[in-house]
């Protein structure tokens, strides 16, 4: 069984969140920490100049009540973060800041830009240090 569990869900792909902590549920004990992870894709700086602070601010809440509202209807007492960056960096950071065992990542039907650039999960699965599950 594993201690720590990270679990990154995408807003914008909420419905793979329930199957992602089913998954974790049948890799976690009674001492299990499950973090629900969101990210808030970085603003460029070109534009960050432009956009008020509180609008940031906003995109990071509503982010995550999206989370708390998966873990109520899965009904999983987890731990919620969100963060701002792109999205498999600040998994990787945050999978060796939290002493993560398990990250567990969704992954979706690759576009013609992933096969050039690599999705989220592909980056995850490669570069981290801790097991890495994909749920499709």
């Amino acid at each position: 069984m594993h201690k720590t569990i990270l679990i990154p869900i995408d807003p914008a792909h909420c419905e793979k969140g329930e199957a992602m902590i089913e998954v974790a549920r049948r890799f976690s004990g009674d001492d299990t920490q499950c973090i629900l992870l969101s990210v808030v894709e970085g603003v460029p700086a070109y534009i960050a100049a432009q956009v008020p602070p509180e609008v940031i601010e906003k995109s990071k809440e509503s982010a995550r009540e999206l989370l708390e509202g998966v873990a109520n209807s899965a009904g999983l007492k987890a731990r919620i973060e969100v963060r701002s960056g792109q999205a498999h960096t600040v998994i990787l950071a945050a999978a060796e800041e939290l002493a993560v065992d398990l990250i567990i990542v969704a992954s979706h039907r690759p576009g013609l830009q992933d096969y050039f650039l690599g999705s989220t999960a592909a980056r995850v699965v490669r570069h981290a240090e801790c097991s890495v599950l994909v749920v499709r």
